[in-house]
């Protein structure tokens, strides 16, 4: 979740990193007097997400710095539409801008791609989710993105879901220790709260993992006509996950097979900063 104390502590760390003994550039040639006002300006069409960090980037740097926000996180716009407004001290505002357009870039890029991905699925059932393939630091930021694109968030952390991908049921392979055990084993050590998930690449791997009674399977690089098999061999046992190789070419395909959820690591290793500026004009307050 994407609290104020997150926003506030990453930003504030960004504002220290762009400006750490201040706004040289401002502080010689704008006036301490002038005032700014300025409009976040989409320069073309997508999905905002990020409103209160871009409003962040101006508070923290002074707290006379009025943002209005014009959109909502989630909020379709085409290009030419202002989504926010921003009026304070010029020299603030100045060495604010850079940081909140990084962080709303960012983020609108992110809701855009991924409610691209959520278009093309339609009507199928299936639900885009994204992956732990999050920039360092910015996790919450980037999954809040995700679900300003109409997306949804997969596990947080290692810390909330059990997930056995194949390097763990390599090593138990190495040591010579059933699947169906092992998982078994862990069940019955972990509280009846925590969900299982089990990452498979082979169809013969299914109903070993399903013996087990796990919560999910995540069918990982399968074709086309595998994952059909793979969820007729699930029947409903399970949650079935499709990832590995997902585009925006294959994801339609791929959610006609039947699965319930489709992983996308390019919702947020991937997508593109969205071209937003912030257009500006200046008066003297004095």
């Amino acid at each position: 979740m994407l609290t104020r104390a997150t926003i506030d502590r990453a930003v504030a760390a960004a504002l220290e990193e762009d400006a750490p003994w201040g706004d040289l550039t401002s502080e010689a040639l704008i006036p301490a007097t002038a005032v700014a006002t300025c409009d976040l300006v989409a320069r073309e069409p997508g999905v905002f997400s990020g409103g209160d960090v871009f409003a962040a980037a101006f508070r923290l740097t002074d707290p006379a710095i009025v943002v209005d926000l014009v959109a909502r996180d989630g909020d379709a716009f085409e290009p030419g539409a202002v989504l926010a407004t921003v009026t304070g001290p010029a020299r603030a505002v100045l060495t604010a801008e850079r940081i909140g357009l990084n962080f709303s870039q960012r983020m609108s890029g992110i809701a855009t791609l991924t409610a691209r991905y959520v278009a093309e699925v339609a009507h199928t059932g299936a639900r885009i989710v994204d992956t732990r393939k999050t920039t360092p630091g910015l996790r919450a930021f980037e999954r809040h993105a995700v679900t300003s694109g109409g997306g949804h968030n997969h596990r947080y952390s290692l810390s909330d879901a059990v997930m056995a991908k194949d390097n763990h049921l390599a090593v138990l392979a190495q040591r010579g220790v059933s699947v169906t055990q092992a998982l078994q084993g862990a069940m019955a050590r972990l509280s009846h709260t925590t969900h299982v998930e089990v990452e498979v690449d082979r169809i013969d791997q299914i109903e070993p993992v399903l013996a087990a009674g796990i919560g999910t399977i995540m069918l990982d690089n399968f074709s086309l006509d595998d994952l059909r098999r793979g969820v007729e061999l699930v029947a409903g046992r399970a949650t079935v996950e499709a990832s590995g190789g997902v585009t925006l070419g294959t994801v339609r395909a791929i959610a006609e097979t039947g699965v319930d959820v489709i992983s996308v690591g390019a919702l947020t290793h991937s997508a593109p900063a969205l071209d937003l500026g912030l257009d500006i004009r200046i008066e003297d307050a004095g």
